[in-house]
């Protein structure tokens, strides 16, 4: 993926244009915490940050158009070169001392990233392409987590440097701290000279017009906003990420006052480091959310994410100590990154081309629509005296509702995702021949039986959902019944055996997957099994062929398996490496014994490798 031409020169852009940003913002932020307390320090808050929002309501349409209409690297370079007027702008106010100009010029930043961000976020498919979607997300999700950490914990450091006991007024401090705003000069002129350098990527340049009176008129809004719930999926992922990033919002924003009433903690580094920490747990949680895509967009790691996110929020008024606290903010960026991975890569993925900018502004207009009502709310709650303790149960309420949005969407995926984690802690699989699965056609999947994790190991590395043929008897045990019957698996009793097999045609003729173990049963010796030609009663009018499979001896031993090789040489600590072999496909007419000395080769062919 790194090696493609231009990717790591946008990643630098993305770097860049984030620790700018934030910059500024971490400043305005520390002066209010050093001269203003209790609620007028979150109302201020409150209002910074949603001061960065509201540019991103405002040209909703606008920058839709632009990166639909103009090639995406342009636009980050034109924008990177008004950072740096904006950033000249923030330097001055900090020399005279201007608080409240340098808190306008806060609006001004949000602006250029607002225009700013459907083209980065667009230009994510262009470079990096289908394959690489969600590795291209967890990257970016990875150096943006960075470029804020970085600046947190950079500024915040310069500014108590800077900063002495004996300031009483913002332009006391501001003009103490006004070289760093040089550093903010600095870090826009070289984003600007590195975007101007980024590939232009545009296969089709677009006739679109913008209209200022339809503009005024809300045309396009309506128009976009449309266009965004044209496909569901699209809107329910663009609606779960603006409750999570409400969430975080007002974390964030009342963590700051809680610190310092509850904990007594007065040292902005220390707050903001707190803070920062959960973007450590970002950039681990993309990276992981990427490895765990390695084969489709792993959606139920959202899901898990969500029930994390919610349970931490529930938990932190609680806790007393600043250490622990650092703990449950870490593993919070980290949930932060199996959220936002995975349903920014979905969004990507099922948006055309064509309206790609269009639908990435919406998901900005939607999210920051849900930022600045929530940090609104926030102002208000603690205007009329209410505490951040009480804010805290409040987003673990919107928290749970989160977690029912994704469940009821994706609660399949979720399971999946439960099993990969479970089942990986211990094994290492490598599949070999996925590209034999055919991706238009129905597939009847057979091969060897070797542990009771084989349903699990067939199904991780595919996005498509295996309709397995299980015992009747498994199929009815009560805690794995009702997830059995939503995977759609098929029962098999020997009383109605025919009636499994109607069934698995059906299936077949809809262009589904499905999976058999002819042998019938878990090898007990570690050999292949005689295999039974139920299998061999499915009609063979569907649009699809059989793919054998063969799972290696790397399980045996296990307490998954029910062959345990004598003299064999165990390490409990050491995870067990699994190989999973996909051969070519063959007729649907093949019979049960051709299937069965297909295996027994493939198994002599790898088995000795």
């Amino acid at each position: 993926m790194f090696k493609i031409a231009g990717v790591i020169n946008y990643l630098f852009v993305v770097f860049l244009n984030a620790f700018t940003d934030l910059g500024h913002k971490i400043i305005i932020q520390n002066t209010i915490f050093k001269v203003y307390d209790g609620s007028t320090q979150i109302v201020l808050t409150a209002i910074v940050n949603a001061l960065i929002l509201l540019p991103f309501i405002l040209v909703f349409s606008p920058s839709g158009f632009l990166a639909d209409r103009f090639a995406k690297n342009k636009i980050m370079e034109y924008s990177a070169l008004f950072a740096v007027v904006i950033t000249l702008g923030i330097t001055y106010a900090y020399y005279h001392g201007h608080f409240l100009l340098a808190f306008t010029m806060t609006f001004l930043l949000a602006l250029q990233s607002a225009i700013y961000g459907p083209a980065k976020y667009g230009y994510i498919k262009e470079l990096f392409g289908d394959k690489y979607i969600s590795g291209g997300n967890g990257a970016v999700q990875a150096v943006t987590t960075v470029a804020i950490l970085g600046g947190i914990i950079f500024y915040s450091v310069l500014f108590e440097g800077r900063y002495q006991a004996t300031f009483t007024t913002e332009a006391e401090i501001l003009e103490a701290i006004a070289p760093i705003g040089w550093l903010l000069v600095g870090s826009s002129v070289l984003e600007w000279f590195l975007a101007s350098k980024l590939p232009n990527k545009i296969k089709e340049i677009s006739k679109k017009r913008f209209e200022l009176k339809k503009y005024i008129r809300g045309f396009y809004l309506k128009k976009n906003l449309k266009t965004l719930t044209r496909k569901k999926e699209i809107f329910d992922a663009v609606i779960a990420l603006g409750l999570f990033w409400s969430i975080s919002q007002v974390v964030l924003a009342i963590f700051g006052e809680y610190a310092k009433a509850e904990l007594g903690v007065t040292n902005t580094v220390y707050v903001q480091g707190v803070m920062a920490l959960a973007g450590i747990g970002i950039v681990i949680g993309s990276i992981m959310a990427a490895k765990l895509s390695k084969y489709y967009i792993n959606l139920g790691l959202s899901g898990l994410g969500a029930i994390g996110i919610t349970l931490i929020v529930f938990s932190v008024p609680f806790m007393h100590s600043m250490a622990v606290i650092a703990v449950m903010f870490t593993l919070f960026g980290v949930l932060s990154g199996f959220v936002l991975v995975p349903l920014n890569a979905r969004i990507q993925h099922l948006a055309s081309r064509i309206h790609l900018g269009t639908i990435l502004a919406a998901n900005n207009f939607i999210q920051n629509i849900f930022m600045f009502s929530f940090l609104v709310l926030t102002t208000l709650f603690a205007y009329f005296g209410m505490n951040a303790e009480i804010l805290f149960y409040l987003m673990g309420g919107v928290g749970l509702y989160l977690v029912y949005l994704l469940f009821r969407r994706y609660y399949v995926d979720i399971f999946w995702t439960v099993m990969e984690l479970i089942t990986v802690v211990r094994h290492k699989y490598i599949y070999h021949g996925l590209e034999n699965i055919p991706q238009d056609k129905a597939v009847l999947l057979l091969g060897n039986h070797v542990s009771w994790l084989d349903w699990v190991i067939l199904q991780l590395p595919l996005e498509r959902k295996i309709n397995f043929m299980i015992d009747k008897g498994i199929y009815n045990w009560k805690f794995f019944h009702f997830f059995f019957k939503k995977g759609e698996t098929i029962p098999l009793s020997p009383r109605a055996f025919k009636d499994a097999f109607k069934d698995a045609h059906g299936r077949l003729k809809s262009g589904r997957i499905v999976g058999i173990f002819p042998e019938g049963g878990i090898s007990k010796d570690g050999e292949l099994q005689e295999f039974h030609r139920g299998y061999e009663l499915i009609a063979t009018d569907y649009d699809g062929v059989i793919v054998p499979f063969y799972i290696g001896s790397g399980i045996f031993g296990s307490v998954f398996s029910k062959y345990k090789p004598k003299n064999a040489k165990l390490n409990p600590f050491k995870r067990r490496v699994v190989h999973i072999y996909f051969d070519k496909p063959l007729p649907k007419t093949t019979t049960s014994k051709e299937l069965q000395e297909c295996i027994a080769k493939m198994k002599e062919k790898y088995e000795a490798q």
